[in-house]
């Protein structure tokens, strides 16, 4: 089992109350906390840990995990992301000493991008409504085709717009969906969670590491669920128009574990985990065994009466579990009990 050596009391900072709200975090007086914090209990560097253990936080972002943002992550109870971050910040604090860096991936967008409405227009002037899922029927037969402003009645980027519904189709992705603008770059939506940023920040400071953020989404011509690379690379005649995250892979792949939460189960943590599953397989296989997604700091699209991801975000679990990745809630302490003995060696 876990020695308790690496596991702390949850910091004085942290209000759970405050998890579903915006507010701005007090660097300078974090900070002071961190260092008294990391005096108090003999909290090392970063820089001297053994075994080097990754926290990656996938769009842990207003726009995903609060109730009056574009995207919110509701779940089946209604208020999945709030207490998916609850608990996500419990175990930041809880597991301080022994975590090496804490990753924030960004969800990062522009208005004019091919899920958002102003992209496709039909034959009466209309712009799709969002939630609005666009077939490759629907652009083959003219229901749905790029508005003419935004490519300058170029014809390649209509026969791009057919290419790309097709591979969506074909390729086992999800269908084009037409989403309500989110994670507007420069905006409060496209921010982390003001409690997650503290939490992230009070680890910096404790621990005398630099974080990193990883930007994803601002490709026009495809969605970019996963983390590490874009839905589409190449264009009808092979052009790449994208490329996966290289410099990010191999950074990840540099890790001895890695612990996986954030949003959504269904979309961006199940692409970015199959993603990174496929990358381990291939180059790094002894990885696999300590790769750990927190299920319970996550949680799948649902819209009532529009669309419910709970099965397929579920099934996909499954999925992940049977390659040898791990499927924990993040009070469980299989996560660190071999890592901790080899820490110690």
């Amino acid at each position: 089992m876990l020695n308790l050596e690496y596991t702390l009391p949850i910091a004085p900072n942290f209000d759970s109350k405050k998890v579903a709200s915006v507010w701005r975090v007090h660097y300078q007086e974090i900070a002071k906390e961190a260092r008294l914090w990391a005096n108090s209990y003999a909290i090392k560097p970063s820089s001297n840990d053994k075994v080097r253990i990754c926290l990656l936080l996938i769009d842990v972002q207003n726009t995903f995990c609060l109730p009056d943002f574009e995207l919110f992550v509701a779940g089946k109870s209604g208020t999945g992301a709030i207490d998916d971050n609850v608990r996500l910040c419990e175990f930041i604090y809880r597991y301080l000493a022994i975590i090496t860096e804490i990753i924030p991936t960004m969800d990062t967008h522009m208005p004019i991008q091919i899920f958002n409405e102003i992209f496709w227009i039909n034959n009466n002037g209309e712009h799709p409504t969002p939630m609005t899922v666009i077939s490759t029927d629907d652009v083959k037969n003219g229901i749905w085709q790029v508005n003419p402003v935004i490519s300058n009645n170029n014809k390649n980027v209509q026969q791009y717009a057919m290419h790309y519904v097709t591979q969506l189709e074909q390729g086992g992705k999800y269908p084009l969906i037409i989403w309500p603008y989110h994670a507007m770059l420069g905006g409060i939506g496209h921010a982390l969670v003001a409690s997650i940023e503290e939490a992230i920040f009070f680890h910096s400071i404790a621990r005398q590491c630099h974080g990193g953020i990883e930007m994803k989404g601002t490709n026009p011509l495809t969605e970019h669920y996963s983390a590490l690379r874009p839905d589409i690379l190449n264009d009808a005649e092979g052009i790449p128009i994208a490329q996966k995250n290289y410099s990010f892979i191999e950074k990840l792949l540099s890790f001895d574990a890695l612990i996986i939460a954030g949003q959504a189960k269904s979309h961006c943590v199940a692409w970015t985990v199959d993603d990174l599953i496929g990358e381990i397989m291939a180059k790094k296989p002894q990885l696999l065994p300590n790769v750990y997604i927190l299920e319970d700091c996550t949680s799948p699209v649902v819209v009532p009466g529009v669309v419910d991801f709970t099965e397929v975000a579920d099934d996909t679990f499954r999925r992940f579990a049977a390659t040898g990745v791990n499927i924990v809630k993040s009070t469980d302490t299989r996560i660190f009990s071999d890592l901790a003995y080899k820490k110690r060696a």
